[in-house]
């Protein structure tokens, strides 16, 4: 499985962007995505299930970002609203096939990983 993300760029505080994430194959059961700040440990940022009917979002994000899937071109959208300068980070996707989504938020969950994309909030 290869994952594909892009979408990353600079925006003021306030602003959006969408990232997408193309997976090349129909295997995986969940995607994620996770986000990684100089200096910080990568930080859980939400994650969905291949149907769709199970999303959970960190705690920082929620009520601002959403994930959501386009199955018919195999890629996973987090759009990203009210951005703030804390949300800057080096965003990655990941997948995985072998937990719940008592898991999702888990770095452990996740067998594939993309290369990450940057995002920069200015105040």
């Amino acid at each position: 499985v290869q994952l594909q993300a892009s979408g990353g760029g600079l925006v003021q505080a306030g602003g959006s962007l969408r990232l997408s994430c193309a997976d090349s194959e129909r295997i995986v059961s969940y995607v994620g995505w996770f986000r990684q700040a100089p200096g910080k440990e990568r930080e859980f940022v939400a994650a969905m299930n291949w149907r769709g009917d199970r999303k959970t979002y960190g705690d920082s994000v929620k009520g601002r970002f959403t994930i959501r899937r386009d199955n018919l071109n195999n890629t996973v959208y987090l759009q990203m609203s009210r951005l703030k300068p804390e949300d800057t980070a080096v965003y990655y996707c990941a997948a995985g096939t072998r937990y719940s989504s008592s898991r999702y938020h888990l770095l452990g969950a996740y067998n594939y990983w993309g290369q990450g994309t940057q995002v920069t909030v200015s105040s």
